[in-house]
């Protein structure tokens, strides 16, 4: 039986995670984006996960007739796979045609990881409300899972952003989803096989170091673009 009274408290520690390190890689965009906008690539973000689970149950009810386990390679990159392009559609579809708000390149980058989030809090919010210890649940998906979904798709608004700028989108964001799958599927095959999680986190904070490279290599080539425009 659902104890309504404890829906506030999951929603709110499932959301937490996500809310925070919203706010942290806010701080990149040096144009903030209009808030109902940022608000709906979050919510796209969150809505967007059924349908990716959707997706990744039907893939495992093919790939178990095949005989090809849940936790098998192939499996685990096809769902990552799911969600990064799912991430990367719901911007494409409400944002991304919106030349007003999506105007530079670095709003790539800031509008997936913001859909990212939307995506982890669901999941958040789905672990919380199982978990026998939901503070330590959110605990270990805040510098985890959270963490993984921010950077996974801040990769494919990295190669979004170098595509806009070379006026070459196709190949670039193709290129920007395998490399988001890849780290996804490294993280969670980590994770699968480590006992220990210190394995799956220090990636994560090596893999770190290069998106926020990627953040000032974004702002840097918009400003070269600019001054060759004038």
């Amino acid at each position: 039986m659902v104890n309504y009274d404890s829906i506030p408290i999951i929603f709110g520690l499932g959301t937490l995670p996500s809310l925070a390190w919203l706010i942290f890689f806010l701080q990149e965009d040096e144009h903030p984006e209009p808030k109902r906008y940022i608000f709906l690539a979050f919510l796209g973000g969150a809505v967007v996960t059924f349908f990716a689970l959707l997706l990744q149950i039907v893939l495992n009810i093919r790939l178990s007739g095949l005989e090809i386990s849940q936790l098998s390679p192939l499996s685990l990159v096809g769902a990552a796979f799911i969600e990064e392009v799912a991430k990367f559609g719901i911007i494409y579809l409400l944002i991304a045609r919106n030349k007003k708000v999506f105007d530079e390149p670095l709003d790539a980058m800031i509008y997936m990881i913001t859909a990212a989030l939307g995506f982890a809090a669901v999941e958040n919010i789905l672990n919380v409300a199982q978990a026998i210890d939901p503070i330590g649940i959110v605990t270990l998906r805040f510098i985890g899972s959270t963490l993984l979904h921010a950077l996974a798709s801040a990769f494919v608004g990295y190669y979004w952003a170098h595509g806009m700028i070379k006026k070459r989108l196709g190949s670039f964001i193709f290129f920007g989803l395998l490399v988001g799958t890849t780290l996804h599927t490294l993280f969670n095959y980590f994770i699968i096989n480590f006992d220990q999680k210190i394995y799956a986190t220090l990636l994560l904070v090596f893999v770190a170091f290069f998106v926020f490279a990627d953040f000032e290599k974004i702002k840097h080539e918009e400003q070269s673009h600019e001054i060759t425009q004038g």
